[in-house]
């Protein structure tokens, strides 16, 4: 098999050039409908079809979600929809319904087909099976092992693909009934209003009002969240297996967990690419990763064992660094064009970041608006021209250490 590829998602266009940019070599997203992340920034036609141009012109492939369980009402529309986007040409659609892939290989024979996590594929029969129904890729079921997958491997030829970082859901391989029976919001149909990251309490049912401390904290008890998922530490054993593609979780969040996230499993990869025999996990990676906000990480069902691992010290994210700007433009004369996100002062210490572990600190100095006003704070959304060190590129971030979170 081939060196595996990086799959980083893509929750909006500036995700999509960040997650290229930061070292992926492959992005998936979600167009108008029938994907499973319904509240992120999707992509109408006209955005689907600059995206795919996008990725041709860097070299690298794109993959559209169509990962819903569809309704008997759903499938006219989604006939139509695959005959939109039958002339964008991507490079896969990910899907999990059988229906949903058999009308794609009647209308849109020739298309790649990736079977989605939803599918919940666990062992070599079914991975068979979906192969010979049409399935190129599979990605595995979050549940399985490592011993797991590379039986997996060893039983068939689709290629296989693994979850490396990212949420974890307590549902099974992600399918959950929880936000439908609680909102009315099916979560299999992308539409997912995350109750198990809700605050939840005790009540007895005689003392209707009165709420019961269940170990909580002074943010109160989150029952059913799980940890974060992340396998930086265990990369080569996970190509060792035969995967073809390791992904990334999260659509939904920012710009600076895609880059800071993207940019150390670029730099992992590569590190194995050009030297296995000596490879070893750096230490700064590790702490890159505890850089941006996440719960309590965790190598999920990787080596065996099936504790949900859930309970009260979980339920917090971890945050110790504030993302405060992206870099817009460079100019001639040294200065740069930051958007800000978070407001920063002159006489802060911020740090740089940028693809290929490109990082320093720097002490900021003057602010002035595009118009040349002094500005005594950079403000978020604001516009700002300001000097950052040598070596600053359009698309860099800016980020500045705070308190545990």
């Amino acid at each position: 098999m081939s060196f595996p590829e990086l799959l980083a998602p893509a929750g909006d266009p500036e995700k999509l050039r960040v997650a290229f940019d930061y070292g992926a070599d492959a992005a998936y997203l979600g167009g108008d409908d029938f994907g499973l992340r319904a509240p992120a920034g999707k992509f109408d036609l006209d955005a689907l079809a600059r995206a795919r141009e996008l990725a041709q012109r860097r070299g690298k492939r794109l993959y559209l979600t169509l990962n819903a369980y569809l309704r008997q009402a759903d499938l006219p529309r989604l006939q139509a929809y695959l005959e939109a986007l039958r002339p964008l040409d991507f490079d896969a659609y990910i899907v999990a319904d059988p229906g949903v892939l058999a009308l794609i290989r009647q209308l849109d024979p020739g298309r790649e087909i990736h079977l989605s996590t939803q599918a919940n594929t666990t062992n070599g029969a079914a991975a068979r099976f979906w192969a010979a129904a049409g399935a190129r890729r599979i990605n595995l079921a979050r549940e399985l092992s490592l011993d797991e997958i590379a039986a997996i491997r060893r039983e068939t030829e689709v290629e296989l693909e693994v979850f490396v970082h990212g949420a974890m859901c307590v549902a099974y391989s992600g399918r959950c009934l929880l936000s439908a029976a609680m909102t009315g919001r099916s979560a299999n149909q992308g539409a997912c209003a995350h109750p198990c990251r809700w605050r939840y309490a005790l009540v007895e049912e005689t003392r209707p009002g009165e709420y019961f401390p269940i170990e909580e904290d002074d943010r109160g008890s989150y029952l059913l969240n799980s940890r974060d998922l992340c396998l930086i530490e265990h990369l080569p054993a996970l190509i060792k297996a035969g995967v073809h593609s390791l992904k990334i979780e999260g659509r939904m969040k920012t710009v600076y967990y895609l880059a800071a996230v993207t940019r150390v499993y670029r730099a992992a990869l590569d590190r194995y690419r050009d030297d296995p025999s000596n490879y070893r996990c750096d230490p700064l990676w590790l702490e890159e990763l505890e850089k941006v906000s996440h719960r309590p990480y965790d190598t999920g069902f990787l080596f065996g064992g099936a504790e949900a691992r859930v309970h009260t010290a979980d339920s917090k994210y971890r945050r110790t660094y504030d993302f405060v700007g992206v870099v817009r433009e460079c100019f001639a004369d040294g200065r740069v064009l930051v958007e800000g996100r978070n407001r920063f002062f002159p006489g802060e210490t911020l740090e740089l970041i940028g693809p290929g572990m490109r990082q320093g600190s720097f002490t900021v100095g003057e602010l002035r608006s595009e118009t040349g006003e002094s500005l005594a704070a950079g403000q978020p959304n604001g516009r700002i021209l300001m000097a950052l060190p040598v070596g600053a590129q359009a698309g860099d971030l800016l980020r500045r250490q705070g308190q545990k979170s």
